[in-house]
C-alpha cells in the first residue's frame, strides 16, 4: 500500500504496537482509536453499542488496512467475563503495549436529586468498570516489564462539587486509583498517565452543561492524549489551560467553594 497522509509509512524493522481502547464507540474513545490506528498501532475497539462499534472499524480498516482495528462487543460492568477477554483480544493482536480506559456514564443529575440507581451506574461503569479491565491490564504489564495505562478521568474529580455527586466521587476515585498504579508500577518500567478533560463536545456535555466554555472536538482531544502518552505524562489537562482552572479550584477554601452553583 503506497503511504498517503492517512495511512502510516510501514516500519518493516519495527514490530507494530497495539492498543486496547475501553469504551470505543464513539466520542473520544472512537477519536483514539482513530488516533492510534493513524500511527500505526493495531487496536481493539471494546464497547457496548456493536453496531457503531462496527461502523468505527469498517471505516478506520478502510482508511489505513485491514485488521488494523478488532471490533468486540462487551458492556464493562460484565466484570466476571473480562479476565477471559482480556486474553482473547491480547491474543488476537499479538500482544499489548498500551490501555485506553475510556468508558464513562454520567446521566443528568438535578441539584435536588438523590437516585441510587444513577448513582450506581457511574460508579459501575467509571470506576469499577476501570478497575476490573486494568488490574488485568497491570498485572501483564508488570510481569513483562513495560506497557502503558491511560485513564481517562475528568476535572470533575478535583473537587466535590454541588452538581452530580457521584460523578464526581467515580472521576476522583478513579484519579486515586491510578496514581496508585503508577507508584506500584512506575518501578517494573511501567507508565501510568491520567488524563483530565474539560469540556469536550460529545454526548455527555450536551446532556449535563448548559454553558460550556473552551470546547474542543474529541478529536482534539485524542491529539493530546496521544500525545501525553507517547511522553509517558504522569497527569494531564486536556487542553492544558485547564490546568490552572483545576489549580484554582482545588485551592478555594470550602467555606467559599460549597457556595458556587457548579
Amino acid at each position: 500500500m503506497t503511504p498517503t497522509s492517512t495511512t502510516p509509512p510501514t516500519r518493516p524493522l519495527e514490530p507494530q504496537k497495539r492498543a486496547i481502547v475501553i469504551g470505543a464507540s464513539s466520542g473520544i474513545g472512537a477519536a483514539l482509536v482513530r488516533e492510534l490506528a493513524h500511527s500505526g498501532y493495531r487496536v481493539a475497539a471494546v464497547a457496548r453499542r456493536e453496531a457503531k462499534l462496527q461502523e468505527l472499524s469498517d471505516l478506520v480498516n478502510t482508511a489505513v488496512a485491514p485488521q488494523t482495528v478488532l471490533p468486540f462487543s462487551h458492556n464493562v460492568t460484565n466484570y466476571d467475563e473480562i479476565p477471559t477477554l482480556f486474553q482473547t483480544i491480547v491474543q488476537a493482536l499479538g500482544g499489548l503495549d498500551m490501555i485506553i480506559y475510556n468508558a464513562g456514564v454520567q446521566p443528568p443529575v438535578t441539584v435536588d436529586e438523590y437516585n441510587f440507581e444513577k448513582d450506581r451506574k457511574m460508579i459501575e461503569v467509571n470506576l469499577l468498570g476501570a478497575i476490573a479491565w486494568l488490574n488485568q491490564a497491570a498485572l501483564r504489564f508488570e510481569r513483562a516489564g513495560q506497557g502503558q495505562i491511560v485513564g481517562i478521568g475528568s476535572i470533575a474529580g478535583d473537587r466535590g462539587r454541588v452538581g452530580s455527586p457521584v460523578y464526581n466521587t467515580s472521576k476522583a476515585g478513579f484519579a486515586t486509583y491510578l496514581e496508585s498504579l503508577r507508584n506500584r508500577l512506575t518501578r517494573h518500567g511501567v507508565s501510568v498517565t491520567t488524563i483530565k478533560p474539560g469540556y469536550v463536545d460529545t454526548v455527555l456535555l450536551a446532556e449535563n452543561a448548559a454553558n460550556p466554555f473552551w470546547v474542543i472536538t474529541p478529536q482534539q482531544a485524542a491529539t493530546q492524549i496521544h500525545r501525553a502518552a507517547q511522553r509517558r505524562k504522569q497527569t494531564v489537562y486536556v487542553p492544558t489551560r485547564w490546568g490552572l482552572v483545576g489549580l484554582i479550584i482545588r485551592h478555594i477554601p470550602s467555606i467559599i467553594f460549597r457556595r458556587l452553583n457548579f
